[in-house]
């Protein structure tokens, strides 16, 4: 499975169903293969860092190095169960999971002041001074209830971030 020149078999269709918890459909993930295929250019049965960032929108991404990371390397089953995080039907903590790994930097389980400001850098480049991305770091962690000193756990960002109001339609296409 994940070779270009192989076909996926009702049994391969099936098992990357239950790997990603069933959140793409058997049509899903038979478009996600060939995508999947397209970007394995090299058909050796896992997608490169180089052949991610042939994905244009993926290249444009402010956090692409930090998302590298998670998926250089993946093979199809992986590929899929990384994207399921970006599908419809997945669960705001599935997808509040996922950022915690994005901003957990040296991933040590654990978001600090430090991890903050390095991925506000990221996200604004040269639009704001490192002082202004103090300032907004510092605020932000202090209406959580934080001061820069502290470092939260999964269970603390879902708490800060886990509330009725918010909303994260973040998906990927499929076709």
């Amino acid at each position: 499975m994940g070779n270009a020149s192989s076909m996926l078999t009702q049994y391969d269709i099936e098992e990357v169903q239950e790997h990603c918890n069933y959140l793409f459909s058997q049509q899903e993930i038979v478009s996600l293969y060939e995508r999947f295929c397209q970007l394995d250019r090299s058909a050796k049965g896992f997608v490169s860092e180089d052949e991610f960032l042939s994905i244009p929108e993926f290249s444009l991404n402010p956090l692409s190095k930090r998302l590298l990371r998670m998926v250089d390397g993946l093979n199809f089953k992986d590929f899929v169960a990384f994207l399921s995080t970006f599908s419809a039907k997945a669960s705001l903590r599935q997808k509040i999971e996922l950022i915690f790994k994005v901003y957990d930097i040296d991933d040590k389980g654990k978001i600090t002041f430090k991890d903050l400001l390095e991925v506000l850098r990221d996200l604004t480049g040269s639009f704001m001074s490192e002082e202004q991305r103090e300032q907004v770091v510092t605020k932000v962690l202090e209406e959580a209830g934080y001061t820069r000193d502290c470092a939260f756990s999964l269970e603390d960002f879902i708490q800060i971030i886990d509330h009725p109001g918010l909303k994260m339609e973040v998906e990927v296409p499929i076709d």
